[in-house]
């Protein structure tokens, strides 16, 4: 019996490859469906000059087939830097990649992520230590592309050269902040490059700001494609559905059984759900939470573009990695809670829209502390993200993640000793 379930991971893992290449068919077919391939081509050079500074929607700046096709060629990219690392996929390398699928329609691109993993080969290196242990925090880092995008497209070829070194630097720094990081958050906020990289811009930002290097910003958000990608991402659910049903070998029943075991995972990282439930109790996983996600913006008559499918694609990343519905639920109530009562923000609010999907960072804090401790995160966590990001000028792409630490940090401290006082006491015997 061990033996068959040690076979079954294997296969899971070794799937992984061929089910990113195949996503990646997926993106293509909708980037030439959606577009003209003079009109693809034209986009992709926008893209890689644009800064992508938030909340620069590559739909609405480039088109919908340019933004596939870059998602499509990051993808690609995170595959070959996973082959050149020599690096045994899991559950990690999965969220690793829908967020780099998803980023990439808003502000990565194929061009600003390469520094960064330069930057944290160069760390391995330094620390005598395999590259495929440090390879997936060196994509999670090119969240500050923009910064690197930025500084070599607004200046001279000496700019140009700064901006691709500041980016090998940062590469470099996040991958010893991010493990510090990561024993203070306790594993309670997924994005934990996301503080990480936070901080590394908060440092970074000012200086240049100092040095007069500020972007002009603005906000670029597509409203014409909601149907569209509301048909193609209903599909992949359906399909992901369809699939993890009977994958691998078997009957559907048995892996619904194994899913409903998922749901009790609270998702505190690190929590490789490929690894501790199967390949098709995630694939389940994947395409529940990416209705629930799609569902969410529908209702609220939101918008699917560039940020928010993007925003789901992270979502869904993470489905084999700490997410699932009942852990995000509560905490995309508290944000649309917040949205609702407080008086400067509306549901339909474009960076709303993205801290209700993105804010799921916290969906350990549903898992560890109830309900109650989720809808709380979910709220203190859209008062905020709205505000942490100025002082970046946008320029970290995770701010979700940087301000899901905060939250963090906060309420690890404080919710345990209340609970424990509310908790009931066991009579004495």
């Amino acid at each position: 019996m061990i033996h068959q379930q040690s076979q079954a991971r294997k296969q899971g893992y070794g799937g992984i490859y061929l089910a990113a290449l195949c996503f990646c068919a997926f993106l293509l077919a909708l980037a030439f469906l959606l577009d003209t391939p003079g009109q693809i081509w034209e986009g992709l050079g926008a893209i890689v000059c644009a800064d992508g500074a938030l909340i620069t929607d590559y739909m609405a700046l480039a088109g919908p087939g340019a933004a596939f096709l870059n998602s499509a060629l990051v993808v690609l990219s995170s595959l070959l830097v996973f082959r050149l690392a020599k690096a045994e996929l899991n559950g990690s390398h999965i969220f690793v990649l829908g967020l780099m699928a998803g980023f990439a329609l808003f502000g990565k691109n194929i061009f600003n992520l390469w520094p960064f993993v330069l930057g944290s080969y160069l760390y391995a290196w330094f620390k005598g230590e395999p590259f495929a242990k440090h390879c997936n925090m060196g994509l999670l880092s090119s969240c500050l592309g923009p910064i690197v995008s930025f500084l070599c497209w607004s200046g001279g070829p000496l700019q140009f050269l700064l901006g691709l070194l500041l980016g090998v630097l940062m590469g470099f720094v996040i991958c010893p902040l991010s493990a510090a990081t990561f024993q203070i958050l306790k594993g309670l906020n997924l994005y934990n490059g996301g503080f990480a990289c936070g901080l590394t811009a908060f440092v970074v930002v000012p200086v240049l700001t100092a040095l007069g290097k500020v972007p002009a910003g603005g906000l670029w958000w597509a409203a014409d494609y909601t149907y569209d990608l509301s048909l193609a991402l209903g599909l992949l659910c359906l399909f992901l559905l369809l699939l993890g049903s009977f994958w691998p070998r078997s009957a559907p029943k048995a892996n619904w059984h194994v899913f409903s075991r998922l749901l009790k995972d609270p998702g505190r990282a690190p929590c490789d759900f490929l690894q501790l439930y199967g390949s098709g109790a995630v694939l389940l996983n994947m395409g529940c939470t990416g209705l629930i996600a799609m569902g969410y913006i529908l209702m609220i008559g939101g918008d699917l573009n560039g940020p928010t499918l993007g925003s789901i694609f992270t979502i869904m990343g993470f489905s084999a990695y700490g997410k699932h519905p009942r852990n995000i639920l509560p905490v995309m109530s508290g944000i649309a809670l917040g949205a609702i009562l407080l008086p400067e923000l509306s549901l339909a609010t474009p960076a709303v829209q993205m801290a209700a999907l993105l804010g799921t960072t916290l969906a350990p804090m549903a898992g560890s502390f109830g309900w109650l401790g989720g809808i709380l995160a979910g709220f203190l966590h859209i008062c905020l993200v709205m505000r942490t990001g100025g002082p970046v000028n946008g320029l970290n792409l995770y701010n979700n993640g940087f301000s899901g630490g905060i939250v963090v940090l906060v309420l690890s401290s404080v919710l345990p000793p209340i609970l424990e006082r509310l908790r009931p006491k066991r009579p004495k015997e």
